[in-house]
């Protein structure tokens, strides 16, 4: 039985997660709240809330873990080529624009939009004010794919030190998503980010370049990573 936590109480040891065997593998307590404090107590230690409407706050710890290494990050020829004319485009003052943090709440409410072929979704109301709350707070940060002025794509996540934890993606047109995280990928590099937390597996983040590691090995990346100066300028840069 998987611990119950109180608003004060400290995460269980993540080796403590339920395994395959136990069935939920990665499930490792529930309750507590949602403040931008506990968010940052779970991310650096390695864990994530992932539930659905009318459940509890769950916490989770997978292992293993999914993970982009930002060098290892897959551009394929017909993205590089769409990536090559929003280039063009954003220095010439066209249609396209690549924006960071100008509509953080958007990119998560477009994230949260019912997609086909899915139930529902795990981002609620909860979900929004804890981490609109990290992103008032310079934890939370978006990549915005703009096209005419409308938000057509994007991209959030947390930031802590060097360590960047992806939450979701959406698209409005076609590659829009990818768009938004290559520009967010080479941003990272430059910074010195060398990992993005994917959190769980899946056949479209290993097509983009992510692969699982073994939960001991991520929780050391991890503990370097956020020890790291916090960065604190985010600005798109240009993709080559």
């Amino acid at each position: 039985m998987i611990p119950w936590l109180e608003t004060h109480s400290p995460f269980p040891d993540v080796s403590r997660a339920l395994t395959e065997i136990d069935g939920a593998p990665g499930l490792l307590a529930a309750g507590a709240d949602l403040s931008p404090a506990r968010l940052l107590m779970a991310y650096k230690a390695g864990i994530f809330p992932w539930f659905s409407e009318g459940q509890p706050i769950l916490w989770w710890s997978t292992d293993p873990r999914m993970v982009l290494f930002t060098e290892r990050f897959k551009i394929s020829p017909s993205l590089r080529k769409t990536l090559k004319k929003v280039e063009r485009s954003r220095h010439a003052g066209g249609e396209w624009e690549i924006r960071f943090d100008s509509a953080f709440e958007d990119v998560m409410r477009a994230c949260a939009a019912p997609r086909a072929g899915e139930a529902g979704t795990w981002i609620s109301e909860d979900i929004m004010n804890g981490y609109t709350g990290l992103h008032r707070s310079g934890h939370a940060h978006s990549s915005e794919v703009w096209r005419n002025g409308e938000l057509v794509g994007g991209a959030y996540g947390v930031s802590i030190g060097r360590m960047f934890y992806g939450e979701s993606m959406f698209s409005k047109v076609s590659d829009a998503s990818k768009i938004a995280l290559s520009y967010l990928v080479a941003f990272l590099r430059t910074q010195g980010v060398s990992m993005i937390d994917c959190q769980q597996q899946t056949t479209h983040l290993a097509s983009l370049g992510a692969m699982p590691i073994p939960r001991t090995e991520f929780l050391a990346r991890l503990q370097e990573a956020i020890a790291a100066p916090q960065i604190m300028h985010w600005q798109p840069v240009d993709i080559a």
